[in-house]
C-alpha cells in the first residue's frame, strides 16, 4: 500500500512539474511576442473578437504584433509641421513631429499607447492645435520612426519622456509644458515624473492602468480564463527578457509624485484598464486633479468617440493652465 502511495505521489508531482514547465514555456513565448514587435505579418485580432478555437490557438501560439509604423508625413498634422530627431547617448534615437504656435502658447507633448505610434494621435494633436497649443508628437523607441523594436509597456519609455522633455526645454519656446499620455504613454509620463524628476506644468492622462500585473490579468479576464498563475508568469518572464522588474511597473505608485494639475480621462467600459484601476491612480495624486468618465467607451480614442465632450473638457483644462503662474519651470 505504501509503495502504491509513493508511486501515486511521484506521478502527481511529475504531472504538476510538466504542467508548470509548460506554462512557463508558453509564458516565455507570449512575452517575447508582446515585448518585441514583429517585422511584419498580420496583427492578431483582439481576444474579445476571437472564437473559442481562436482563443485556444492564441493561448498556445501567442500573438503577432507587427512593429507600428508611420505611414503619413508630418503635413498630416499641419502644413507647417516639421520632423524632429532626438539623438540619444546610446546611439538610439526618438522620432517626433513639431508644430509651433509661438512663445505664448503651451506646448503639449503627446505620448502614444502600446503597439501604436504618433500617427495614432493625430486627432488629439489637431485638437490641441485648434486650442492654440504647440504640439510635439513622439514615437517611443520601438515604434514609428524611432529606433529599435522593443517595448517595456511604460517602464523604460519613461526615459524617452524625460529625454524628450529635456530636448523640448532646450530647443523650443513655450509658456507652459503639458504632457499628454495614453495608456502605456500615461504610465511612462507618470514614471518619468516619479523616477526621472521631470516637472511639467500639467498632465493629461488617458486610459491608464494601475499596475502591470493587473493589466495583464485583465487580458485573461477578457478571454474568460483564469489569470493565475499565467499573468504572474508573463510579468516575471517579461522582466527577465527585457532586464527589468516588471512587477514594479506601477503607475499607482508613480502618481504620488504628481503635484502639478492633472486631468484623468477614462472609458467606463474599458476591459484592459478598468475604470476602478484608473481611479486608484487618480486617488494617489496629491495635487489638483479632475477625473472624467466617458460612457460606453473601451480602450480607444475618446476624442474620436466623444469629440465635443473631450474638446470641451480639455479646452477648459488648458485654459486653466494658461492662467496659472509662474511660467514653466526650467
Amino acid at each position: 500500500m505504501k509503495v502504491k502511495t509513493r508511486h501515486r505521489l511521484k506521478f502527481i508531482f511529475l504531472a504538476v512539474a510538466i504542467v508548470f514547465a509548460g506554462l512557463n514555456l508558453m509564458a516565455y513565448r507570449h512575452v517575447r511576442a508582446m515585448f518585441t514587435y514583429a517585422p511584419g505579418g498580420d496583427r492578431t485580432p483582439k481576444p474579445e473578437f476571437l472564437s473559442f478555437a481562436g482563443k485556444i490557438r492564441l493561448l498556445i501560439n501567442g500573438v503577432n504584433i507587427p512593429r507600428p509604423e508611420v505611414d503619413v508625413p508630418p503635413s498630416a498634422l499641419a502644413v507647417d509641421a516639421v520632423p524632429v530627431t532626438i539623438h540619444l547617448a546610446d546611439r538610439s534615437w526618438i522620432s517626433a513631429w513639431y508644430c509651433g504656435r509661438g512663445a505664448d502658447a503651451p506646448l503639449v507633448i503627446l505620448f502614444h499607447g502600446y503597439a501604436a505610434c504618433k500617427a495614432y494621435q493625430l486627432r488629439e494633436a489637431r485638437a490641441f492645435l485648434a486650442m492654440g497649443c504647440s504640439v510635439l508628437m513622439v514615437d517611443f523607441r520601438g515604434s514609428g520612426g524611432s529606433s529599435g523594436s522593443d517595448t517595456t509597456i511604460g517602464y523604460r519609455e519613461a526615459d524617452d519622456v524625460a529625454a524628450v522633455v529635456q530636448y523640448a526645454r532646450g530647443h523650443f519656446v513655450f509658456s507652459k509644458l503639458v504632457l499628454f499620455g495614453q495608456s502605456m504613454g500615461a504610465a511612462a509620463v507618470l514614471r518619468a515624473i516619479h523616477h526621472d524628476g521631470i516637472r511639467p506644468d500639467a498632465v493629461i492622462i488617458e486610459a491608464v492602468f494601475d499596475t502591470m500585473l493587473n493589466t495583464v490579468r485583465n487580458r485573461f479576464r477578457i478571454m474568460k480564463v483564469p489569470s493565475f498563475p499565467s499573468a504572474e508568469l508573463l510579468v516575471f518572464w517579461g522582466g527577465v527578457q527585457k532586464h527589468f522588474n516588471a512587477f514594479e511597473n506601477c503607475p499607482v505608485r508613480y502618481a504620488v509624485r504628481v503635484t502639478c494639475p492633472a486631468l484623468f480621462m477614462h472609458g467606463v467600459d474599458d476591459p484592459r484598464a478598468r475604470v476602478a484601476d484608473a481611479r486608484r491612480v487618480y486617488d494617489a495624486v496629491p495635487g489638483r486633479k479632475q477625473f472624467v468618465e466617458f460612457p460606453a467607451t473601451g480602450h480607444e480614442s475618446y476624442v474620436a468617440r466623444y469629440p465635443s465632450q473631450w474638446t470641451d473638457t480639455v479646452s477648459r483644462f488648458i485654459a486653466g493652465i494658461k492662467a496659472d503662474h509662474p511660467r514653466s519651470a526650467p
